[in-house]
């Protein structure tokens, strides 16, 4: 009853995106604070990233400067999570002391770009100062061609490897497939600061005899060999850094629904991947399933996948190459109605891969932007303890603000990382995702510029699992008014005092010198800090101004005077 009554939302909310005629609509929806916003960034065959290769201090420069630029456009986008290939096939783009270089670094398989370059070490550190996650996904069957260097050390070392015409694979019936797996995942772990493992390929190849019933080779013994894989490789990095995500990149079809085929190609049936049972059991914290599909093919499935997500995160694999003309001429309303329906269940979303959304094909990096219009955090994982609140620094305030419109925030804490955030109003609201300014900030101080003085602030603290404490408010400003003056004006406007903007005015009143109101007028209505008084008659009177609170203060009082021109 619950899947259908989901599969029956699904729909409304498809035919209600359908009708969808401006994002700006949708915008006024109060956007998520929490989801998954991924790009998968592929080093295979130098497809994403690098375009350079790393043979001199020049050309590393360079290959830095081509991934800074990809994450600037990631940022711009606020996507939060980057899975960032590591592993290619049995090669690696780091420093390995278990597999050998990868081609796209340098262009020479096994050859280290030198001169102290890490490429792993440089994506986190360049992840991390923009706020966001990045899991190191790892090629865990595929090694690649059959005379590459990474797939012969592993038949040197004796590891089962069948070729097809797609390239070599391990076989996952190997016993000591589990083992060497999660020692590659494990040496990331320790070395890297990264936030997730994400696990490609972690299945039966295309190509692989369907199962003989002989010799214990049937279905369950299949998805046992790659749930033991899952396993070893999920006990690993947990022993190291529990924080650490563990997710994999299923089919994005789990199993045959009652009403709706997956056409002979399934996760759990064709290639057994028991990815909603490794949710089940907790040996994966997050899914995200390849969903490239349409129609029937992808939004029942969606409804499946959340339907069994068991309390853990599902954020769903887009096909954006397929708006390439070349690789499936979808339409860009194909793409953005998936985000939309993704978005209403719950849902984040992984775009693969990273050249189709930053090259803007049919104008989905530019929906990107308005889609993802407030910063958000990913989902926190299960498993942590809570995350205590930052405090204000001794013998300083919070928030220092200066008259040149700068302000300087200083708090105290043990997190790692600190969530910031900014509004008119006060207590700021800390779920609301508008008033989110930094995400996973890892400092206990910001110098910020050019600040609207009407700006409150806040700050929380937020640990490895992602979880988020209560928030270290900014004091409510007591605000001083100085003694009330005569204000000057033309007769036809009188300038607010800067002091007023202290006041998160609500509206302001002016009164006749006995303290009768003769006019209110919204704060809104304010113009480059003036308000009009054309139409008032000659005369004294008092101008206040009220707080959203309903406190009053006296601004001043003002007098008109017009001068009438002698003929």
């Amino acid at each position: 009853m619950k899947k259908a009554f989901l599969l029956t939302l699904i729909c409304v909310i498809t035919i209600t995106t359908q009708a969808q005629t401006n994002l700006s609509d949708y915008l006024t929806q109060r956007l998520p604070k929490r989801e998954t916003r991924a790009v998968w960034l592929t080093t295979l065959a130098n497809l994403d990233w690098p375009k350079t290769y790393a043979r001199s201090e020049e050309s590393i420069q360079q290959q830095k400067q081509e991934l800074i630029d990809i994450l600037d456009s990631y940022q711009k986008a606020n996507i939060n999570t980057v899975l960032l290939q590591a592993r290619v096939r049995a090669a690696t783009i780091y420093p390995s002391d278990i597999e050998p270089w990868d081609h796209c670094i340098t262009g020479v398989e096994g050859r280290a770009p030198g001169y102290g370059y890490d490429p792993l070490a440089f994506a986190v550190e360049e992840c991390h100062k923009r706020g966001m996650e990045i899991h190191a996904w790892i090629a865990t069957i595929p090694v690649g061609a059959k005379n590459s260097l990474g797939c012969r050390l592993l038949a040197q070392k004796g590891f089962r490897i069948r070729s097809y015409s797609t390239g070599s694979y391990l076989d996952p019936a190997d016993p000591r497939v589990p083992s060497y797996l999660a020692a590659v995942c494990g040496e990331i772990v320790r070395k890297y600061d990264v936030d997730g493992i994400n696990l490609d390929y972690i299945r039966y190849p295309d190509g692989w005899p369907r199962p003989s019933y002989r010799d214990g080779d049937t279905p369950d013994e299949r998805r046992s060999y790659i749930t033991a894989i899952v396993r070893a490789i999920h006990d690993e990095v947990k022993a190291v850094k529990p924080w650490v995500k563990m997710s994999c990149s299923p089919i994005g079809k789990y199993s045959d629904l009652s009403r709706y085929s997956s056409k002979n190609f399934n996760a759990r049936d064709r290639v057994a991947q028991e990815a909603q049972e490794w949710l089940r059991t907790g040996l994966m914290d997050q899914l995200y399933p390849m969903q490239y599909f349409r129609g029937e093919n992808y939004y029942p499935f969606i409804a499946d996948w959340v339907e069994n997500a068991h309390g853990r995160e599902v954020v769903t694999g887009l096909g954006t190459y397929f708006l390439d003309p070349r690789e499936g001429n979808w339409s860009l309303s194909d793409m953005t109605r998936q985000m939309y329906v993704s978005r209403a269940i719950g849902m984040g979303h992984a775009h693969f891969r990273s050249y189709f959304l930053t090259s803007n094909k049919r104008g989905i990096y530019d929906f990107e932007k308005q889609f993802n219009a407030t910063l958000s955090l990913p989902p926190a994982m299960k498993g942590g303890k809570g995350a205590a609140a930052p405090t204000q620094p001794a013998n300083a305030s919070f928030a220092q603000k200066r008259e040149d419109k700068s302000v300087t925030l200083n708090w105290k804490g043990a997190s790692p990382y600190y969530n910031i955030y900014a509004s008119s109003t006060f207590p700021v609201d800390t779920k609301d995702a508008r008033n989110l300014l930094f995400a996973r900030y890892n400092g206990q101080s910001l110098q910020l510029k050019n600040v609207n003085p009407s700006l409150h602030f806040a700050v929380t603290a937020m640990n490895r699992y992602g979880e988020e404490s209560a928030a270290l408010q900014e004091a409510e400003r007591q605000v001083r008014i100085p003694h009330p003056s005569l204000l000057p004006n033309d007769g036809t406007d009188i300038a607010v005092p800067a002091e007023a903007s202290q006041t998160d005015a609500d509206h302001y009143a002016i009164l006749t010198m006995q303290g009768q109101t003769v006019r209110n007028i919204r704060s809104k209505a304010v113009r480059q800090n003036k308000l009009h008084i054309g139409s008032l008659p000659e005369g004294m009177y008092w101008l206040k101004v009220y707080t959203r609170k309903n406190k009053a203060y006296t601004l001043g009082a003002f007098m008109i005077r017009r001068h009438k021109n002698k003929e």
